[in-house]
Formats: C-alpha cells, structure tokens, sequence
C-alpha cells in the first residue's frame, strides 16, 4: 500500500469509526458487533503507526469516543476517565508485561505485581462523595466531560448514599444490567412489540441516560466499583488495597480480581476468567490488566487517551458449524409470529445451544439460510445466541426454503405484514397466544373499562382456567372470583358489579376494546356515529370507509380483515348472546355548534384534562386534531403553550383561551 492508497483508508476508517462510535457511545444503538468495531480500530491504529504523517487528534486512537447528550448538564471531571488500550492476543500481553519489566528495571523497581479483572460490559461512572455523602454521579463521556446522571444513579440501590468514613472520595465504576436481567427486559419488549436492545451494554447505557430518572427507576440497573480516581486524607500504595477499602465502605466492587505476581500467572488469570466467562451473573468484554503499585503507576504515566500501566485484553468470541435442522414458528402475546431455528445441539462459550431466534423473515433473506443448511453460531454479547451465515460450500442440493406461514401455528387465522413492518402477525382475536394481552386490552378504562379486572386477575382467571376467551368474562361467576382472594367475598360483587356494568357501554367502547389494528378510540367514536351497529360495521366494504374522514386507507383495509375473521364473528356472537350492547346508544344532545370545526389543543388546561376537552369538543360535533394546519379553526391554547401556539400564530389561525373556551360550551 503506497503513501496515497493509505491515507485514503485511513480517512475511511475514521469515518466509519466516528460514525459506529456514535451510534454505541450516543445513541446506544450499535449496528455492528463490538468485534467488528475493534478489527477496524485495530486496522486504524496500525496504518497510523506505519504512517505518522496522517495522525490527527481527531481520531479515535487518540481520543475517547462518547458525547454529551442534550439535556443532561456537563460535568468536568477533575482526573480523567480514560479508556483502556486493547489488545487480542496472548502475545501482545507477554508484550505489555516486558515492556513494563523493563521500564520498572529502569527505574529501580523489583518485583512488580498487577491485579487481573474482568472487563464488565457497561457504562463507565463516577461518583463524588463529600464528607461521606453521595453528592453527584456522572457518565464518563469522551473521558474530560461527561453527563450529570446523578439522580438516575441514585435509584441503583447497589451505590451507597452514604459511605462509612466522612471523606471526600470520587470512584470510577461500571454500571451494567446482568445477563438475566437483560433477557427478562428483551423478553417483556418483544412481547410489547418495542425494539429489542442489541446487547446488555446498551441497555444499561440508554437506561441510565434517560432524562426522566422514573423510567431509569424501572431498570434493573447494578454497578461495579473498580478504582478510586480521587481521595482526600487518605494514601493508598497499592491498587488491591484500594479495592479492598472500598469494600469495607459499603461499595459493590467488581468481585473477579486476582494477584499476579508474573506474566505466567497473567496468563493463568487470563485463561480462568475465560473459563468462567459464562457462569458469571454479568457480561464481559475482555480482561484488564493492571499494575498494583500506584507510585509506579504515577512514574509510567499515561497518554492522551490511555494509561501506560493497564491493558485490555479482548477474548475473540468463539464460532462454532452446526446444522439448521428446521425453522419452527412462535407466536408471541401480540400476535407476532417469530421464527426460530432449531440446530444440532453445539457447545459455545460454555453452554449448549439448541435454538435461537432467527427474528423475521427479513433476517432469514438476508443471510439466504435455508433448512438442512452448515451454519456458523455464536453468542452475541456473551448472552444471546446468533446464526452469523450459512456455509454454503457445504450445501448438498437438499436443503430446502422456509417460507412464513400464511396461517396462524397456533389458532389457524390468516397471517398478514403490512407495508413498512418487519413482522408476521396472526389477525385471530380468540388466538390462545394472544388472549392475556387481548384481554388485558379489552378490559381497560379506554375499551370496556371494567373495574377491577387488571392484569394480575386476568393472570389468575387463566392460570386457574376459569376463563378460556374474551367472552368468558361475562359468564363468571361470585365464587369464582371470590376464590382468587382471601376473603374475596367484597371484591368478587364489586368486580361481578363491573362487568354488568360494562354490557350497557355505547358500541364506540367495544370496538376500541376488539382491538382491530389501527383503530383507536377516536376512529371507533367515528365509526359508531357512522354505523349505529357492531353488525352494520362487520358488513361495511373497504371503498365507503375509507372514504370517511380520518379513516385512510390502512385503516379501511384492516377493519375489512378483521370483521372477515371466522373468530371475529364468533367472538360477537357470544358477546351479544352474553348481553353485551352492540348498538350506538342514543346521543343526549343535538347540540352541533362545532359541527365542522377542528380544535387543536396545547399547553396545560386548569379545569380540564386533555381527553375531557377533546371529549366535550367532539360530543358537540366538533373535531380534535393533534397537529396545527390551515385547516384548523381554533387553537385552545393554555400554560406553557409551545411551538403549536407558535404555528397558529404565524398562519393567522384564531386562538383561544381557557376562559374563552368555556364560554363558548356554555
């Protein structure tokens, strides 16, 4: 490679860098794996060491990738957080450890010690304590400035609020969701159709960078303390001793640390953390290597980015071949039909591995897999399992396509995609696979809103069989339910009260609570108005509703397929044969003195919540729209009003006030 040919690629690959350390580092959302990263920033630092002349500070050998995410305030920190030099052989280690003989040879040092630790694979902080009280925690950021998350790392219940001694005292730990944890998170997200996180670093690294510390509460967040950037009153020689201090004061330090005396017993280090890489509750990217005298440390010193007296050094994941020997089909509570490949059991990392996801039919095109096929497995980020790629120079000829099934594996209903989605989805409503969450829906305050009946009786009610589909909930009986609860006798009429209760709903409630893809409860208020009967919408064609104002196209299409649905038609005739109201009760009032008239609303009411507005809006025909076009006729404008306020104002729209809205309901 000329002079030319090299600065052109290392232009490349600091593009490329920049760009997979902003999605991992910014926005917690890698798109390659960390393995792939590391190659190309091997490569880098390589072709910058071969040609001086093209180093700059811009790139990330010379700095620590991360940036400061807007709305977070910038904490400096007083020593810096760097980052670790990684290495990826067993040879660079003896490497490191000679370079580190010689220089303490150099200096007058005998006997040098290190510390090996595992590599815990999260989100690296800080903590400052003031007189022994936690005061602020910060994320490390590019390693100067960071983030102030220190209300989001006070909801960790593994960092101490208040350490034994009153000292002043900073500590550098990493915060990480364990590997069981993740999987409980991954499992709950897909079952509510949410992006599952690529791996348990990101997870911990998107949670604990929330802006609303309630939702970090909810994460099952922990923390490793691994070293004291900055004390007061205190001297330490020796980085074991350290960490043995912050033990006895409350902090959970990393638990896998071990004395090496030698290079032989790094590598025995080394080759045991390895090990038992996959019995620890925690993922690891690698182990580090330390030097345990801290006055030596300070002579070696450190670069710009790294320390001199610590590497890194990353474990290569571990490929295994095994065959697909068949893809079988999953359906998740909503409704999502998941492929998963079934493989001839292989051991990797540590464990035997039967079955993984395969995602989507998206993902089986992609890496062209076909049943029968040789393919490469791994484990991603030391927990999920993975198919890389098929080896096709070991195809036979009898290996065979896999197609997404048309129907349902468990119910037997048509299967659709829709434009845009990645995913399959059985349409059955009385679908085994989906009745807790169908159940879950149709008994909510927006649907049937039936007092009582959350999701935990819902789970007691199936668990004990005492219901097997919607409908049943209108057969239950005061014993029943009564059994659920000691002493359940008050609850179960209250709940038996409810659910009488709910068959007088208008029809506009029960077809919110059918759950037909797309339609919320402002289309099912539309199509009550239209329609009158739950039978009059069942036969409507796609042409006359989507010809009706805000009901497009999608919308139309899936109402069609849904009322097609043989479960659909025997879902409502049990309700109707249960009592339940399947007509548009009769209007209270004529009043249509907004009949044609769109409301936009922004900013805090004080007398009305939102949904109370938009209600009394369109109970007097009127129409409630979320965003502001020339097609709006009022903006009801309260505190704090934003940038829709702003968009009335400069297209003339009428705006009014609380007061004036309130006059005008009179």
């Amino acid at each position: 490679m000329d002079k030319k040919q090299a600065k052109a690629r290392i232009e490349e690959l600091r593009k490329k860098t920049e760009y997979y350390a902003q999605k991992y580092y910014d926005e917690d959302a890698p798109e390659i794996s960390d393995f792939e990263y590391d190659m190309l920033m091997v490569e880098l630092r390589n072709l910058e060491k071969e040609y001086p002349e093209f180093i700059s500070k811009e790139s990330l050998t010379q700095k620590v990738g991360g940036n400061v995410k807007e709305g977070f305030e910038k904490v400096t920190h007083e020593v810096p957080l760097q980052s670790l030099q990684d290495v990826f052989s067993i040879e660079e280690v003896e490497d490191f450890v000679e370079h580190i003989e010689q220089k303490a040879e150099e200096n007058g040092i005998k006997n040098v010690a290190y510390v090996v630790e595992t590599k815990i694979d999260g989100l690296s902080s800080a903590l400052e304590y003031k007189s022994g009280k936690l005061i602020r925690g910060a994320t490390r950021g590019n390693g100067l400035v960071g983030e102030d998350v220190t209300e989001n790392l006070k909801t960790i219940k593994t960092i101490p609020k208040e350490i034994n001694d009153k000292i002043d005292i900073t500590v550098r730990g990493e915060v990480f969701i364990s590997k069981k944890d993740f999987e409980k998170m991954n499992k709950e997200r897909e079952e509510n159709e949410e992006t599952l996180f690529a791996n348990a670093r990101n997870a911990a690294a998107g949670s604990l960078r929330q802006l609303d510390s309630k939702i970090t509460e909810t994460r099952p967040l922990d923390i490793y303390i691994f070293n004291v950037q900055k004390i007061e009153g205190k001297k330490f020689t020796s980085h074991y001793e350290e960490l043995e201090y912050l033990e006895k004061q409350g902090f959970n330090v990393n638990p896998v640390r071990i004395y090496c005396k030698n290079v032989e017993e790094i590598k025995k280090a080394i080759h045991k953390i390895g090990e038992m890489r996959e019995q620890l509750t925690f993922g690891i990217d690698g182990a580090v290597i330390k030097i345990d005298d801290l006055n030596f440390r300070e002579i070696l010193g450190t670069t710009v980015k790294v320390p001199k007296w610590a590497v890194a050094y990353k474990y290569p994941p571990e490929r295994k071949e095994t065959i697909l020997k068949d893809i079988i089909c999953q359906v998740g509570r909503t409704g999502v039909i998941t492929p998963m490949a079934i493989l001839e059991p292989v051991k990797v990392a540590g464990s035997t591995i039967s079955k993984t996801t395969l995602h989507n039919e998206d993902f089986i095109k992609e890496k062209e897999l076909k049943i029968g096929d040789t393919v490469v497995i791994q484990k991603a980020g030391d927990v999920i399992p993975e198919i890389v790629e098929a080896v096709k120079s070991k195809r036979t000829g009898k290996e065979k396509e896999f197609q997404m099934p048309t129907k349902c594996p468990v119910c037997g209903a048509e299967t659709v995609r829709e434009e845009g989605e990645s995913a399959v989805r059985c349409t059955g409503i009385e679908c085994p696979a989906k009745l807790y969450r169908n159940l879950v829906h149709f008994v909510s305050r927006e649907a049937m809103n039936i007092d009582g009946l959350g999701e935990n009786i819902i789970g007691q009610l199936l668990d004990n069989k005492l219901i097997e589909n919607i409908a049943d909930i209108y057969t239950l009986k005061l014993e029943d339910i009564a059994s659920l609860k000691k002493n359940g006798q008050k609850f179960a009429q209250n709940l038996i009260d409810s659910i009488e209760k709910s068959k007088q709903n208008d029809l506009y409630r029960l077809i919110t609570a059918l759950g037909i893809r797309h339609v919320g409860g402002k289309a099912s208020k539309l199509l009550a108005k239209k329609y009158k009967t739950i039978d009059n919408l069942a036969k409507a064609d796609y042409m006359e509703l989507q010809e009706m104002d805000d009901i497009g196209e999608i919308m139309a299409n899936s109402i069609v397929e849904f009322f097609a649905q043989d479960q659909t038609k025997d879902l409502i005739q049990k309700l109707e044969k249960a009592g339940v109201n399947t007509k548009a009760l009769e209007d209270e009032t004529t009043d249509e003195r907004f009949s044609g008239k769109t409301f936009v609303l922004t900013g805090t009411l004080e007398h009305f919540s939102r949904k109370e507005a938009e209600d009394i809006i369109e109970k007097f025909g009127g129409k409630a729209s979320s965003s502001v076009s020339k097609k709006t006729d009022f903006v009801l404008a309260g505190e704090e009003a934003g940038s829709k306020l702003t968009k009335a104002q400069s297209l003339g729209i009428t705006i009014i006030s609380e007061e004036e809205f309130e006059e005008m309901i009179k």
